[in-house]
This record gives C-alpha cells, structure tokens and sequence, in this order.
C-alpha cells in the first residue's frame, strides 16, 4: 500500500478528493471479482474491473493487489462511554478509543449505556458519539439503558428519537436478567410503541435493542408482545442470544416471526460454559438453515462481562474488545466458511435492520467505508469516510488524547 495520508495523534486534514483502489478482490458484499474502487469526497464513485487512470495531481493510487476488500463492519452495540459498574465505582470500564474501534475494521457504530443508567448519562453517550464522529467514523447510539423507566435525554423516548439526531432507538433494555428493571409485558409494550412511532417520524431505524440475560423466561416477553400487538417484528432486536444454548434456540425460533437477532463475540478466553462463541453460533446458524439475513453479530466493546455466583455475587470479570467482531469473521474464514455468506452479518444485515441504506455495501453512491483483507483473513487497511484509518496493518490516526494516555 501506498504511505499513509497522515499519521499524527489527531485526525489529519482531508483525504485526496479521489483516491483510486486498484486490483483489489471485491466482496460487495457479494462477490465481483477483481475490481477498481474510486473514492471522491467520502463516497464510492465508482467500481469497474479497471478503471481509467486519473492526473496524480488529483488523484491518489493505492496498490491493493492481493487483497480482499470489503464493506467497512457495523458494530450496532458497543459501550462507547465504557460498561460496568456492577461491583462499584473501580470496576466501571474506560471509554472506547477510535484507534481500538479501527483495529477491529469497524467503520460504523452504535452506542450503549447498559447496566449504569444512573452514574452515566445518555448525554455524556451521545456526546462521546458526537465526538466519535468528529474523530472519523460514523457514529449512533440508543436512548436507555437496562432499566425502567427509559433514562432518556429530553424526558420522552419520542423526542430523542425525533429531536437527537444520533438517537436511533432504545437500549439495552434488559430482559430475564436479575439486573433488570422486571419489565411487565404492558411496560416493554409502551417503549417498543413508542420507539417505533419516533422512529416513523424521525425516519430512523426505531428499534428496541434488548440485553438478554440468563433467566429461564428467556424471549418470552418478546413472543407475547408479538401475539398481542400491531407492532413490526422488526422493532424488537435481542443480542447476547448465543449466552445459553436454550436462548440461542428460541432465537431461531423467534426469526421465524420476522426478529432479526444478534450473537455477541464474546472474548476467546473466557470459558463458554453453556454458551456459544459467536463463530461457533454462527456455524450452526448456517448448518441448521436459518435465515442468514435475520441474524447479526455485536462485540459489546468495552462492555463489563461479569460472572456471578448462585448469590448474586461476582465472582469474575472480563472486558468486551471491539476486535472480537473482526476476529470472529477470521475464524469463520479460517473455518472454510464462504466470505460473501458471513460477510452481511457484519455488514448489509446490521445496516438494513439500522436503516442506513449508505452502509454495509460497496456501490456508487456508498460511503466509502472499506477494509482490505490480507489472504489470512486479518486486516491490513481500513478506510473511513474516505479516510485511512489503518494502512499496511498499522493504526496511522489516532483520536485526540490516545498518544498522550499512553
């Protein structure tokens, strides 16, 4: 690859108005074969088996022979402020960094609060997510956390979504989790319709982002809300459903009425016990003949993973780290799963179910969110916005305070 268009601690001035992508193996994320991708102000402009050269004066080339090159990954829940909190003040997790967000390929995501509604706030969320985009990437988040009533920025989940502009839905609101609020089902009613008619009115995804935990009712509620109202399967979106094999199997049942439904990319190391990885999640997904398209994978990046005794107590602990979700795609790759059959998990599935029909894909008019490939499977570039974020497999931005933290 060609050096770096910057490599300060800060986000650098802007790109060239056009860059040229030259040989590269492109995956749409359907296959095209060895394709030329022109970039001009932030989006694709083009993408051809050769392209017509351009004066260097105004354009950059960047040699990506040999590589895969894919639609930047959606990360829909990611605890941009940091999780936790569970054990006190010390066990509340530092905030998400743009270059560990970079690393992971990750060029687009959406932030929670989680189980702290209380000591963190949905302004210091949406602020972070503000600043996130300021830094280079594409950023939203959610309105809530696990608790009832809705912690919300202007005192009505209709108005966020309506008046805030990265507010795109409700979450993680807990379900069958003793951290919860207990939600009756009349409750879970109210905010799933409320998030769904701010959604119409905003033009937004109005999707309820629900935080499952390890109780045996499990996505009953979910089934009942369905059985009793008008509302669009659509709204109701369940993640961590790979925690429990009994969860994972009412996920698959519950697509069936139009959910789509998320696995978590849990860390490697921790012990699974009776959960599932999310590769391995996403194997038996397929193998069983689910529908490919109603299922998406989250990293819960800088999320709190906490392990708890019979009593209530924790008795372990461990972090979510946004590479978990281009990590989990490399072991499918390695798996000898098919590139274009996992790739919208990451990618077009969170998109279309998120409404940002600019994301996800490779086309004129996309954004130019991409990540080249090396044929091991592991990044070596990530573009965002038009912008290099990673290049050569080395983090060449970074945000603002990273180089002096460290």
């Amino acid at each position: 690859m060609a050096g770096p268009p910057g490599a300060s601690g800060h986000v650098p001035s802007a790109s060239p108005l056009l860059q040229l992508l030259r040989g590269a193996e492109v995956f749409a994320p359907a296959p095209l074969g060895v394709c030329d991708v022109l970039l001009a102000a932030g989006k694709i402009a083009a993408i051809a088996p050769e392209l017509p050269a351009l004066p260097p004066e105004l354009c950059r080339v960047h040699d990506l022979r040999g590589h895969r090159l894919i639609p930047g990954l959606l990360d829909a829940h990611v605890h941009l402020i940091g999780g936790g909190g569970e054990a006190g003040p010390s066990t509340r997790v530092p905030p998400v960094t743009l270059s560990q967000l970079a690393r992971a390929g990750i060029t687009t995501v959406v932030g929670v609060l989680g189980t702290d509604g209380t000591t963190r706030t949905v302004a210091d969320l949406v602020a972070r997510t503000l600043g996130l985009r300021d830094e280079g990437l594409s950023a939203w988040c959610y309105t809530g956390s696990y608790e009832l009533p809705v912690p919300t920025l202007t005192g009505s989940v209709r108005r966020d979504l309506v008046f805030v502009d990265p507010i795109i839905g409700v979450g993680e609101l807990a379900l069958s989790d003793h951290r919860s609020s207990q939600p009756t089902l009349d409750e879970l009613l109210r905010v799933a319709a409320d998030v769904h008619v701010g959604g119409m009115m905003a033009g937004k995804a109005g999707i309820v982002h629900l935080h499952m935990g390890d109780g045996l009712r499990g996505l009953d509620l979910v089934r009942r809300a369905l059985d009793v109202s008008e509302l669009p399967p659509r709204v109701f979106h369940p993640t961590h459903v790979n925690r429990n094999r009994r969860l994972f199997v009412e996920a698959g049942e519950l697509v069936a009425r139009g959910c789509s439904v998320d696995v978590t990319a849990f860390p490697p190391e921790d012990d699974p016990g009776d959960s599932l990885y999310a590769a391995d999640a996403i194997d038996r997904w397929i193998a069983q003949g689910l529908p490919v398209s109603r299922l998406t994978c989250s990293s819960d990046g800088a999320g709190c993973m906490p392990v708890f005794d019979a009593h209530g107590h924790i008795c372990a602990m461990d972090v979510g780290r946004p590479t978990t979700l281009s990590d989990t795609l490399t072991e499918l790759l390695a798996r000898g799963q098919e590139l274009a059959t996992v790739l919208p998990i990451f990618t077009t599935n969170v998109a279309d179910l998120l409404r940002l029909g600019h994301k996800g894909r490779l086309a004129a008019g996309a954004d130019a969110d991409l990540v080249a490939l090396d044929d091991h499977g592991h990044i070596a570039g990530v573009i965002a916005r038009g912008r290099w974020l990673i290049q050569g497999g080395q983090t060449v931005v970074c945000g603002p305070f990273e180089r002096s933290a460290s």
